[in-house]
């Protein structure tokens, strides 16, 4: 069984910074890819930042510039830096992972975590 938990969402004023954090657990052979999506309400799921085994990353147009996404492959966790935070940033931020278990190496699936409020105040 896999799982992947959020941790660091919160409430920040415009401007601010905050700072996610999401582990995977479980019997995981390799994650190829790992990073952020984010759900405003009414809108639909959209990519925020990722980035692959290799080290490229895959950042939307509105947050380059002030988040940054990066890894630390052998704890198999993501982070996510938001500086500059604005009220548009306001969304549940869901973990992504491509990965493989060790039941089944070479086969990856993608995996979703349950998700975490950023809430940004104007």
């Amino acid at each position: 069984q896999v799982q992947l938990v959020e941790s660091g969402g919160g409430l920040v004023q415009a401007g601010g910074s905050l700072r996610l954090s999401c582990a995977a657990s479980g019997n995981i052979d390799s994650i190829k890819i790992m990073g952020w999506y984010r759900q405003a309400p009414k809108n639909q799921r959209e990519l925020v930042a990722t980035m692959g085994d290799g080290g490229t990353t895959n950042v939307a147009d509105s947050v380059q510039g002030r988040f940054t996404v990066s890894r630390d492959n052998a704890k198999n966790t993501v982070f996510l830096q938001m500086n500059s935070l604005e009220p548009e940033d306001t969304g549940v931020y869901v973990c992504y992972a491509h990965l493989a278990v060790r039941s089944v190496t070479g086969w990856y699936f993608d995996h979703w975590g349950r998700g975490t409020q950023v809430n940004v105040s104007s």
